[in-house]
């Protein structure tokens, strides 16, 4: 569904303000009697908004993002709770009097909408707390409940009154916007500031029933007090917070800051449907410029770069590039709503300007300029975590490297995978890793190896790139490392396995991957060690993840470890015939299995084994 965009959106908006507006003091003059008050009342009237114009001056600031809020709504309750519908409206209208005065520069229609809503929120708070047995002229210990009440319909008639407003504002779909209205955070904060306003209302209620005017002093000092006191810890916080998160020497972010928004944007990718780029830039043959010309100078360098980089992201829009210095002469920019040929054509076009731009000492760098190499990666839907995405760029700012330097290039299986020196020494590494089972548990080397003798000929069935192909069977050689960790008398116990102990059994995914996360030539194979044992309907472990969240490697490595595992001897389960596993595998494709890939997994089995089983009987 789509709300109607400009020019309609403007009329809707107009049109939500004037009802409000006219409902705001259409109620005003009903509920607000007139009636002739006493010197000492007017004295009140003119007390409390004094204070009120004042608190709105001195708001109260929330960290970490600079949020504040005004304490008039604690003085508009207590106002309730004390004298009454009258006298608060009164303070409100003189408030909002001399507020418009005050602030002429502010168009008046906003005044205006702002009373009404006001008005709205006091009158229905008013209203709510008589019902509920609220007594004018103080606080009753016994019903509390009543101004609890009170103070959820001030807040819930404020809420749904702004949240209405920006809906009729906002062009776009009626779910986007939505969205942006019911964000958890602002609900939150909106909690928080509205609990303290409860809580300080009764506080000024019990003080002004006490002592009138000087109860109202010292609220009003106290409220002062705590916007100087939290605006210096807002400020402190700040400070101590941009520090944390910049690097000392070019003032760019740092590499621990970069990962942290990394991770927070990736966890929003799948809903937000928008492109993605991860960026790593490594200056060339910077260790030469530091041996030519020095550290510091190579320090002056880093710095220089640094900066040009910024000016550059700053004419793109606004927080639409984030950029960090991510370790020594290399560089991270987070790209959001940017496609990997969007990204690549604006550094190609940064390069070349660098390239143009002079520095002392470069003269003796091969190119005789400055210059840099970069690699690019792209979400896509499957990618495991955070960390694969920067892998692939790191891979393509290592091809850039291999190609000469002084060039941009995007991640490609085909270009940037491994190549056959690559995998055959990573094919020995893992095999050498894997002889320690035959020490401790024999049965899971054996299964290890069938399950990769299974890949190499899956994969070769599949529409695989080599690169692909490649991850695959590495991964299913190596996909129960974990299981090195699992306490001997439960790997090799025979008998179903107790409730706890199947619970240790499936911390070996978890294990396995931090065992993997030790060795950098193996990133790329953490997905397959981790995630073999999700389910494709989501009931599997360690998080439950469902059909095309689960990376598509490890749903076909899931198939063929449990195609083994069905037809291997086992000492706790009956071992199944293949034709016994092959109808399992129909069976649960769809819950267990991802249904794509048990046909063709299952006509090569029948090729490769059953028809070879008949010729052997025959």
């Amino acid at each position: 569904m789509y709300l109607h965009r400009y020019p309609f959106s403007k009329y809707y908006k107009k049109l939500y303000i004037a009802v409000i507006s006219i409902l705001g003091i259409c109620l005003f003059i009903l509920e607000n009697s007139f009636y002739a008050q006493s010197l000492d009342d007017w004295v009140l009237v003119y007390m409390l908004s004094g204070a009120i114009l004042l608190l709105n001056h001195f708001l109260v600031y929330l960290p970490p993002k600079d949020n504040t809020f005004s304490m008039d709504s604690a003085i508009y309750l207590a106002c309730i709770f004390l004298y009454g519908l009258d006298l608060t409206l009164e303070v409100l209208f003189l408030n909002n009097l001399i507020y418009a005065l005050y602030k002429n520069k502010i168009v008046w229609w906003k005044h205006l909408f702002n009373f009404s809503m006001y008005c709205l929120m006091i009158i229905s708070s008013y209203y709510s707390f008589i019902v509920f047995g609220g007594e004018i002229g103080g606080v009753n210990i016994h019903n509390i409940f009543s101004h609890l009440i009170s103070l959820i319909v001030y807040l819930t008639v404020n809420i749904t009154l702004m949240s209405l407003f920006f809906i009729f504002s906002s062009p776009g779909t009626l779910f986007n916007v939505f969205k942006g209205v019911l964000n958890i955070g602002i609900l939150k904060e909106s909690f928080v500031s509205y609990s303290v306003t409860l809580l300080l209302s009764l506080v000024l209620t019990i003080l002004m029933k006490e002592e009138k005017y000087f109860g109202l002093f010292l609220f009003t000092i106290l409220v002062v007090l705590i916007s100087f006191a939290f605006s210096k810890f807002l400020y402190l916080y700040q400070n101590v917070s941009e520090k944390a998160n910049k690097d000392y020497l070019t003032g760019l972010y740092n590499h621990g800051f970069f990962k942290n928004v990394l991770d927070e944007q990736f966890a929003k990718l799948d809903k937000l449907k928008e492109p993605f780029c991860v960026a790593l830039l490594d200056m060339d043959d910077f260790k030469k410029y530091n041996d030519s010309n020095g550290h510091l100078q190579g320090d002056e360098l880093l710095k220089f770069f640094g900066e040009f980089l910024k000016a550059e992201m700053e004419e793109m829009e606004n927080e639409k590039y984030v950029l960090a210095r991510y370790g020594g002469e290399e560089f991270a920019v987070l790209m959001k709503n940017t496609t990997k040929d969007e990204a690549c054509a604006f550094f190609d076009r940064v390069r070349k300007k660098v390239n143009d731009t002079y520095f002392t000492g470069v003269e003796n760098l091969p190119y005789r300029c400055l210059s840099f190499s970069c690699g690019i990666a792209e979400y896509e839907k499957g990618t495991y975590d955070a960390g694969e995405l920067i892998h692939k760029a790191d891979k393509a700012l290592y091809y850039a490297k291999a190609q000469g330097k002084n060039n941009v290039q995007v991640y490609d299986e085909q270009n940037v995978g491994f190549d056959a020196m690559q995998f055959k020494e990573e094919l020995d590494a893992i095999e050498q890793l894997l002889k320690i089972f035959l020490s401790k548990d024999v049965y899971t080397y054996r299964h290890s190896k069938r399950v990769f003798k299974y890949a190499v000929e899956f994969s070769g069935k599949l529409q695989l790139s080599e690169h692909e192909k490649q991850t695959l069977i590495l991964g299913a050689l190596i996909h129960d490392i974990g299981k090195l960790e699992v306490p001997r008398d439960i790997i090799n116990k025979e008998g179903k396995l107790e409730p706890h102990e199947w619970e240790i059994m499936k911390k070996h995914v978890t294990w396995g991957k931090e065992i993997l996360a030790a060795d950098k030539r193996f990133e790329e194979l953490i997905p397959l060690v981790e995630l073999h044992h999700e389910r494709y309907d989501g009931k599997g472990y360690p998080y439950g993840l469902k059909g095309e969240e689960i990376p598509k490697l490890a749903r076909i490595l899931c198939i063929i470890d449990s195609f083994d595992a069905m037809t291997t001897e086992r000492p706790y389960q009956r071992t199944k015939t293949f034709e016994e596993a092959i109808e399992e595998l129909r069976r649960c494709a769809g819950k267990q299995f991802d249904p794509t890939f048990v046909e063709p997994f299952i006509g090569m089995i029948k090729t490769n084994y059953l028809k070879k089983l008949c010729l052997i009987v025959n």
